[in-house]
Order: structure tokens, then sequence, then C-alpha cells
């Protein structure tokens, strides 16, 4: 396919207190519920410490550690070979629908138009729930990325795509992982 999946799994879930990406959510994991509703035809590049997953994909670093999502959105391109890139936060277990959706807005776009991004019920732009154009991220990416917030990728022309409900819902807090754990 021409598209990949940078997956971001690096975060320190403070507020969580726990290894939320591995957290039970319907007889899985937070991440591996959330790689396994992937189009099996994206290949996936996960950014963080490897982990064993039920889906192969492959891992990378930011260097150094602890850079911030836009830091593991570069580090997760050196890996991206194809014309678009979906960006996905690992705690986001039942974002795959969105991403599809996502896929199909940018597709449906003028060429200048360089990103679908994510908007929430409450007008929210989310640059992690997002497909974009790969050359046009590395572009306006800036180097390095440490320390720089996520939201730069907003900067990016781009078509926002309103994403309600569960796929658009990511896990901070136990509370949140509760009412995440349905079906989706």
């Amino acid at each position: 396919d021409d598209l990949s999946v940078v997956v971001l799994a690096g975060g320190s879930a403070r507020r969580f207190g726990s290894d939320k990406l591995a957290a039970p959510i319907q007889g899985s994991t937070v991440l591996d519920h959330l790689l396994g509703r992937l189009p099996a035809r994206w290949p996936v590049v996960v950014v963080g410490p490897a982990r064993a997953t039920d889906r192969m994909v492959l891992w990378v670093s930011e260097e150094p550690a602890g850079g911030g999502p836009l830091a593991g959105v570069a580090a997760g391109l050196t890996a991206v070979t194809t014309p678009f890139v979906a960006v996905v936060a690992g705690d986001m277990p039942h974002a795959a629908p969105a991403l599809v959706a996502l896929e199909a807005a940018l597709r449906s776009s003028a060429p200048e138009v360089a990103g679908a991004v994510g908007v929430d019920e409450t007008g929210s732009a989310n640059p992690l729930l997002a497909v974009y154009r790969t050359s046009a991220v590395r572009e306006g990416m800036p180097y390095p990325a440490h320390g720089v917030a996520a939201k730069r990728l907003l900067d990016l022309t781009h078509v926002e795509v309103t994403v309600a409900g569960l796929p658009g819902r990511d896990v901070d807090t136990t509370q949140d992982l509760a009412e995440l754990d349905r079906p989706d």
C-alpha cells in the first residue's frame, strides 16, 4: 500500500500511573487493540521501547528519548517510505476507523492539501490523529523536533474531519480506560 502508520508509543503515562499501552482492554492490550484494527495492508512503525505485540511492526526510537510526540513523529518518519503517513497515538485503541476516514478525506482533497486531521466534538484538532502527505510533513518538520509541540503539524495546510465517539478518544486515566473498554 502507499500509506504507512506511525504509532506513538513512548510517553510516560504520568496521569495513568503505569504502562497504559499494556493495560487490558477487551481481552487484549490498549496497543494491541489499536494495532489489530489497522488495515493489514498498512505497514506500521511504532515509536517507543520495543515490546511484544500481536502484529508485526517496525520499532524505532527517538534520540534522545523523551522529546515529546513531535519528536516521535520525526523518528517514525525515518522508517516511512510511502507517500502517505497516518499518525496516531498508541493510547487510542479505537482509532482505526477514524484513520480510514481521514485517508479518504485526504485522497479526495486537492494535491496542495498536506493532511486530514481529526477534530473532536468540541472542535479541537488532534495532529496525532491524522493522515498526511509524507513529503509535506518532512518539509514542515522542525529539526530537531525535540520539545516542539505536536500542534506544529497544524501549521500544514489540512482539512478537518470530525471524529466523534470512541475513535477519537484516548486513554489518559484509568477512568478513560473503563469508558473505552467496550466494543467499537
